[in-house]
């Protein structure tokens, strides 16, 4: 399958070991730079427990924030940055960047809960300047996690994720199709801007659309790329022609059934307005 499972790699886990030893208690930290600003999160791991779990932001060498990471429980890793391996070499793990272009830093702290598939979820640290301080909003990536990237090219990184609402709405977690998702950080808030991106929404659903053919080709009903393929399709205003493909090529026995699943289910998740 040449889709969107890339975004599902645990890229994190090169480099270090995934369990300490038995009873072994082990100290980490992992840092960031941007500028004047400076981050780093340490931890104690004892097996797969991390706890002590703090977050320590300086501004010109100066402590502004010191204090506990509100991890979901002790099994979540603090994994620093995701899909970054240049600046994992280079020491600087932790993401500090601009997200919204106010030329502040934000710090984005990442976690993953373990388990075979799930899940990360992003504490992303926004600097007050008037009560000096950072405060902070939590987004949840669900098994796929994120790669930041400046996708329009204007010097500000997006979000470029997936769906992760379609795993399992259809069929196995393994013939899982996700619908492309670009997210945008703006002024303390996560911005859906996928729409914004129709060419790559575009080439994301080709991709899609391909691996549900060679899926058919070895036998797979290939239901959980089709479901993801029509997603896609109505990104781009394309909804009518979506169903057609859709129409005329799965002659499963639950055809009907599977037709009027989707259509619910691209209902509640917005992918289908109601009007």
């Amino acid at each position: 399958m040449k889709v969107i499972l890339s975004l599902v790699g645990l890229a994190f886990w090169s480099g270090t070991s995934v369990f300490a030893a038995a009873g072994v208690v082990r100290a980490e930290t992992i840092f960031g730079r941007s500028g004047q600003v400076q981050a780093e999160i340490s931890y104690e791991q004892t097996q797969d427990l991390y706890k002590n779990v703090h977050l320590k932001i300086l501004r010109s060498g100066k402590i502004v924030f010191d204090d506990k990471v509100p991890q979901e429980s002790e099994y979540d890793r603090p994994i620093g940055s995701l899909f970054n391996e240049d600046n994992q070499e280079n020491g600087n793990r932790l993401p500090v960047v601009d997200l919204d272009g106010d030329k502040e830093p934000e710090v984005i702290a990442d976690f993953f809960t373990g388990g075979a598939h799930c899940c990360i979820y992003s504490l992303i640290y926004r600097y007050d300047k008037q009560a000096n301080r950072y405060n902070n909003i939590r987004h949840d990536w669900g098994n796929g996690g994120y790669r930041l990237k400046d996708l329009d090219k204007d010097g500000l990184p997006e979000f470029e994720s997936r769906d992760d609402r379609f795993a399992y709405a259809f069929t196995s977690y393994a013939a899982s199709g996700y619908p492309l998702q670009i997210w945008q950080y703006r002024q303390g808030k996560m911005i859906d801007v996928t729409r914004r991106y129709p060419k790559l929404v575009q080439i994301h659903a080709q991709q899609l659309w391909q691996t549900y053919r060679e899926l058919r080709h070895k036998g797979d009903d290939g239901k959980g790329f089709l479901a993801a393929y029509l997603a896609d399709k109505y990104l781009l205003n394309q909804g009518q022609d979506g169903w057609k493909k859709l129409q005329q090529n799965y002659r499963e026995r639950d055809r009907a059934q599977f037709f009027a699943e989707v259509r619910k289910f691209l209902r509640r998740t917005g992918y289908i307005k109601v009007r």
